[in-house]
């Protein structure tokens, strides 16, 4: 089957959404609409109460600007408003308000398709969708990739404060067209703060990917700096985290060298797997540096009198990489295993497979896993959860806030004034 054009790389950008979106019902929207006077106190106490969701420009003041009837809803006027505050070419910036009831670019409203969308979370296809909820599938697949557009670090954080200083970095194994590609995936918190495809998994290609991370994040704080980041023993990750954060103190994860382990010893060395297994998890557990380097010399010198082969070049390798693993007891806040990136890693491996990966170009394939990352930082938490009890969603976990009881609303309320990604590409 003959290719369609792929990229080499992406070209990113950034500007600023002049959408302001607020918690608001729809009638409650349009009566407000009608009545300057009462639409200026609601807009005043909404200021004072989510000044996050509005530009900081607007504490200088603003005008009613105009209103205007939607020509895709039909009764659906929308207010806009005009800042003060004067902009490079001597104008003030004219923002919509638009209430969280009403879907971007007016293509629905979101109480009509929040449930359908909450199902490609579980990797429902378009099709299935169009059959139970109407529509057609390029319309379902449009609003999925629409939520690609919006800056995925500042819409999950609503403030500087909480970005959180331990990361997770690693990449997921994909394919675009049929040819191999690579997710860069960054957690923090419990929450996915950045996804970006990669086609190759070298050093350059990855700085490039994950700088997307960083971009976003100096959006919210140009000063962030994180304390440390978790991943795999792959160097170019490695490298490019400390490419693009130089003072970053690298974690590698414990857990991927006992896997190695467990991969050699389980089935070769059965009568001796339970004590191996005992041992490296000991070393993991260990109160402190010094303990933690006296068991992986214990356990080297265990090793060479009972297992042998390619395990003990295994267990070799674990105990060779002491001085890396011990750097984890100076940042006890640090992550040590990879867990909680996996734990995140797996739903999005069950959407890519149920699309069967990426079809088209790498800008689709970019704006997908966008719009999956914050469908799964907003998505609500399984009721039968523990942690469903406190938080509903991720996000809501890390912000210790919500602005709507319903995910798409608290979603799409999140998204006002965000950063909006633009994506331009080269091909080969």
């Amino acid at each position: 089957m003959p290719q369609r054009n792929c990229i080499n790389a992406l070209e990113k950008s950034f500007k600023r959404s002049k959408t302001i979106i607020l918690p608001i019902e729809m009638p409650h929207y349009s009566s407000l609409v009608e009545d300057t006077h009462e639409f200026r106190l609601f807009l005043d106490h909404m200021i004072a109460q989510l000044p996050e969701l509005f530009p900081e420009a607007i504490t200088l003041g603003y005008h009613l600007h105009d209103k205007r009837a939607s020509k895709k809803l039909e009764g659906v006027m929308i207010r806009r408003i005009k800042l003060v505050q004067l902009d490079e070419a001597g104008k003030g910036q004219v923002y919509s308000i638009v209430p969280s009831a009403v879907l971007p670019y007016m293509s629905g409203f979101t109480d009509e398709v929040e449930k359908a969308l909450f199902l490609l979370r579980f990797g429902v296809p378009f099709w299935a969708l169009t059959y139970a909820f109407g529509r057609n599938d390029s319309y379902w697949y449009r609003q999925y990739c629409h939520y690609g557009r919006y800056g995925i670090v500042e819409t999950t954080i609503q403030d500087k404060n909480q970005i959180p200083e331990h990361l997770l970095a690693d990449e997921k194994h994909s394919k675009i067209n049929g040819e191999k590609c690579y997710i860069a995936t960054t957690v923090g918190d419990d929450c996915v703060l950045g996804v970006a495809v990669s086609m190759r998994a070298d050093e350059k290609s990855l700085t490039a990917a994950y700088k997307t991370v960083k971009e976003e994040v100096n959006m919210l704080d140009n000063e962030y700096k994180p304390e440390t980041v978790n991943t795999d023993g792959w160097f170019a990750t490695q490298k490019a985290w400390l490419t693009l954060f130089p003072s970053i103190v690298i974690i590698e994860c414990f857990l991927h060298a006992y896997i190695s382990i467990r991969a050699r010893c389980k089935r070769k060395h059965k009568a001796v797997w339970g004590d191996i297994q005992e041992k490296v998890w000991d070393i993991y557990h260990a109160t402190s540096a010094i303990t933690f380097q006296k068991q992986v010399e214990a356990l080297s010198l265990w090793a060479e009198e009972h297992v042998g082969g390619t395990a003990l070049d295994k267990i070799n390798k674990l105990c060779g990489k002491a001085d890396r693993f011990v750097i984890a007891f100076d940042h006890p806040n640090a992550y040590r295993t990879s867990n909680m990136i996996d734990r995140h890693m797996e739903p999005m491996n069950r959407r890519l497979t149920s699309m069967r990966y990426f079809h088209g170009h790498l800008t689709s394939a970019e704006r997908q896993i966008r719009g999956w990352a914050l469908f799964h930082n907003f998505g609500p938490y399984c009721p039968r959860s523990k942690v469903s009890e406190e938080w509903i969603s991720p996000a809501h976990k890390l912000n210790g806030k919500k602005y709507h009881d319903n995910w798409l609303h608290n979603l799409l309320i999140s998204t006002s004034c965000s950063p909006v990604l633009i994506l331009s590409h080269k091909k080969r």
